[in-house]
C-alpha cells in the first residue's frame, strides 16, 4: 500500500468504527470501487489495535470501576452478588458479546465468501439506515427515557444479538446496537455509551482472531504501515468518540441516516448504472 492509502484507510477505520455508518463497508469499498489492493491481515490487526486502545482510553475510568465491581461477583452471577450496577453492567457486556462471538465463529467463512460485495453493502446500508432513522425519530418524540440501569440482562442480550447481525458488511455494529438501544427506550447518549462499551470485547475478539491468522500466515509484515495505521486509527477513533457524544444530543442520528441513504443509493447507481 502507498502511504496515502495507509492514511486514508486508517482514518476511515478510526472514524467509522464508532459512527453508525459501518467501518467494514468503508474499508471494503476502496477495493471494490477504486480497485485498491486489499490492505492485508497485518494492517487489519494494526487498525483494530488502534481503535481498541482508543475506546478503552476514553472509558478508562468507567472500565476501572466496572472491573473492580465485576471481580466482586465472580462465581455469583450477573444479577446477584453485591448488587452494584457497575457489576451488573460488566456482566451484561460480557454475556451480550457471546452472540457475536458464536456467529463470527460459525459464519465467518460464509460471510467472507458471499457477503462482502458492494451490492450487499448497498442493501444493508439502506435497510439499517432506515431502521436507525425510525428509532431516532421515536427517541426524539419520547418525553422520558429508560435509564441504563433498567435495561436489564434481556435488553442487553437483544443488543448483543443485534451486534452479531452487524458482522454482515454494511450493517454497522455501532449503528444497529444504537438502533436497538433506542428502540428499548434508552436515550441517545446511553444507547451510544452502551454500544461503545459493548464494542470493547467485540473489537478485542476480532483483533485476536486476525492476530492469530497473521501468526499462522506467511504474509510479510510492513511495520511502517502497521505503526502508522495503528496511530492514525487511535487518534481518529478517540476524537470520533469524544465529538460524537458531544454532538449526539444536539443533532441526533439524522445526519448519519441521511449519509447512509446517500451512500446506499450512490452504490446502487454505481453497481447498476
Amino acid at each position: 500500500m502507498s502511504t496515502l492509502e495507509i492514511i486514508i484507510l486508517a482514518l476511515l477505520q478510526g472514524l467509522t468504527e464508532f459512527l453508525p455508518i459501518s467501518s467494514s463497508a468503508h474499508l471494503i469499498l476502496p477495493s471494490q470501487v477504486l480497485g485498491w489492493q486489499d490492505q492485508g491481515l497485518a494492517f487489519d490487526v494494526a487498525v483494530h489495535v488502534g481503535t481498541l486502545l482508543a475506546v478503552m482510553m476514553y472509558f478508562r475510568k468507567e472500565l476501572g470501576v466496572m472491573a473492580v465491581a465485576w471481580l466482586g461477583t465472580v462465581g455469583v452471577g450477573p444479577e446477584k452478588g453485591r448488587g452494584s450496577f457497575d457489576a451488573k453492567l460488566s456482566w451484561w457486556i460480557l454475556l451480550a458479546t457471546i452472540p457475536a462471538g458464536l456467529f463470527g465463529l460459525l459464519g465467518k467463512d460464509f460471510i467472507e465468501e458471499h457477503l462482502r460485495s458492494a451490492l450487499v453493502i448497498a442493501a444493508t446500508t439502506l435497510l439499517f439506515g432506515f431502521l436507525l432513522g425510525f428509532a431516532d425519530i421515536k427517541a426524539g418524540k419520547r418525553t422520558k427515557h429508560k435509564p441504563m440501569e433498567k435495561l436489564g440482562l434481556k435488553g442487553a442480550m437483544l443488543i448483543g444479538l443485534a451486534q452479531a447481525v452487524a458482522l454482515i458488511p454494511g450493517t454497522s455494529r455501532s449503528g444497529i446496537t444504537m438502533t436497538i438501544g433506542l428502540m428499548l427506550g434508552l436515550s441517545r447518549d446511553n444507547a451510544a455509551r452502551f454500544s461503545f462499551l459493548l464494542s470493547i470485547p467485540a473489537i478485542a475478539m476480532a483483533g485476536s482472531y486476525l492476530t492469530l491468522k497473521l501468526i499462522l500466515s506467511t504474509e510479510s509484515v510492513d511495520w511502517f504501515a502497521m505503526g502508522l495505521g495503528s496511530l492514525l486509527a487511535f487518534v481518529s477513533a478517540y476524537a470520533c468518540i469524544h465529538y460524537f457524544l458531544i454532538l449526539l444530543e444536539k443533532l441526533g442520528m439524522m445526519p448519519f441516516v441521511i449519509y447512509r441513504l446517500i451512500l446506499g443509493v450512490g452504490l446502487l447507481w454505481f453497481i447498476l448504472g
